[in-house]
């Protein structure tokens, strides 16, 4: 029986085609190599959370309360990496 391919990692990799078409219409996005990697990794740990927390928790305010955990962590490390939010 074939595995199943996990939804959520290939939908979090497709945002990846906001920034390159922003590139293609637009200067003022300008994103390099590293930066679609970096981003690419944090959408797949966030694809990779979700899909595991829908597999282990049945209840759904338990999938809720950790899916809005796994998606502020998401916002905090990608505000800081943007704009460095804590001035690291």
């Amino acid at each position: 029986m074939p595995k199943k391919i996990p939804i959520a990692p290939l939908v979090c990799l497709s945002f990846l085609i906001v920034p390159w078409l922003a590139m293609q219409a637009s200067d003022q996005v300008d994103w390099s190599l590293s930066d679609f990697v970096v981003m690419g990794g944090l959408l797949l740990l966030v694809g990779l959370g979700v899909e595991l927390v829908f597999k282990r928790h049945p209840g759904l305010k338990k999938r809720l309360a950790y899916t809005a955990l796994i998606v502020l962590v998401f916002l905090v490390v990608w505000a800081e990496l943007a704009v460095g939010l804590f001035g690291a």
